[in-house]
């Protein structure tokens, strides 16, 4: 089976060719920011992606005509449970809209069905950031005006689950994990069964990331927006990317604190100390949702391949059970192999 996966991103198109289970060819395709910015919205870049994908096919001499699935990542979509999805008119008419929110990754869907279209291919996405699998006690936030919603780096942390139950030697649905992705963003999830059934929000809730501010005082954070200082559109840029480290220190790349903190600057171990302090207390958190009885813990996402930093979660964690690093993303494969689940006849396609 020829799968070809595609993850717009917000400067990026990330795509690859799978045959089954190997990797044939991956390539990111870089779009420069002020070009995007000429075309407008979202739907307005469909064409330019779509001839830089081609471009990349034609160089690769791949033919297109050989694929049996298109796999695109979903974007910003309705509530749904963990799974493989077929593209339908409903889930295009959500993503094209933005009625969830606007974010490149919205394109996945678009994308993957004009291609199928012209080859008659199924066209799925997997596992898209939308997935809502919380307990009910999970979604009280502790004001009646607000419900507490799941909104995390899903695609990723479920792939991390399925890849540690494997080499452990159990099924999905018998494990217990508290998986942790460390991005731009930080999402701390509790799973059961290989549900994800408490998770912090990644835009505005748990540890604070390299330009997210994470959970903030509330009373403060009130104060704040009633201040005069920053118009609302301002202040959610600022927490969600002004915000963490780059708030503290002037930079999002963890690369260069670590190198800070190594020639011996307080400030960036301080604040590095602190990221960590935070990630480690979610982490904690999410363990009492699985009543302590977590098989293991994931850490997973960009900032995982700093061994400085996975020591010292790890010195802050490992009473709760092992952990386990998968550093860096793994998002491709996640997204060819939800697809290949289904056309094996391993996982039914799911209806938006």
């Amino acid at each position: 089976m020829n799968i070809l996966a595609i993850n717009p991103g917000s400067t990026s198109t990330k795509l690859a060719v799978y045959e089954n289970e190997k990797l044939l060819f991956e390539e990111t395709i870089r779009h420069d920011d002020d070009e995007l910015m000429k075309l407008g919205d979202l739907t307005a870049q469909l064409p330019y992606r779509l001839d830089a994908i081609m471009g990349v096919m034609r160089i690769r001499d791949f033919k297109l005509s050989s694929l049996d699935a298109i796999v695109g990542r979903g974007g910003m979509l309705k509530p749904m449970t963990s799974g493989t999805y077929t593209v339908d008119d409903y889930l295009l008419e959500d993503a094209r809209s933005g009625k969830y929110g606007n974010h490149a990754s919205n394109l996945g869907s678009i994308i993957a069905v004009e291609i199928a279209e012209e080859y008659q291919l199924p066209a799925f996405i997997v596992d898209p950031v939308g997935i809502d699998e919380l307990i009910d006690e999970a979604r009280i936030s502790g004001l009646a005006d607000i419900e507490r919603k799941s909104h995390a780096h899903a695609l990723n942390i479920k792939a991390v689950s399925r890849k540690i139950a494997a080499e452990t030697g159990k099924k999905l649905a018998e494990t217990s994990f508290v998986v942790a992705h460390l991005g731009g963003g930080i999402s701390v999830a509790a799973l059961k069964g290989g549900r994800m059934i408490d998770v912090n929000n990644a835009d505005n809730e748990g540890p604070f990331s390299p330009e997210r501010a994470g959970g903030l005082p509330a009373k403060q954070l009130v104060q704040l927006c009633f201040s005069g200082k920053y118009s609302e559109k301002e202040l959610l840029q600022r927490m969600t990317k002004k915000g963490g480290i780059y708030s503290y220190l002037g930079t999002k790349s963890v690369i260069e604190v670590e190198q800070r903190v190594q020639t011996g600057d307080p400030e960036a171990s301080l604040i590095l100390k602190a990221m960590v302090h935070q990630i480690g207390k979610e982490i904690g958190a999410m363990a009492t949702v699985l009543d302590g009885k977590a098989d293991g813990i994931i850490l997973t996402g960009g900032i995982s391949q700093s061994e400085m930093i996975t020591d010292w979660i790890r010195e802050k964690v490992s009473f709760i059970g092992e952990v386990f690093v998968i550093p860096g993303e793994a998002e491709m494969e996640a997204l060819a192999l939800g697809a290949l689940r289904v056309l094996t006849g391993h996982e039914k396609a799911k209806i938006y």
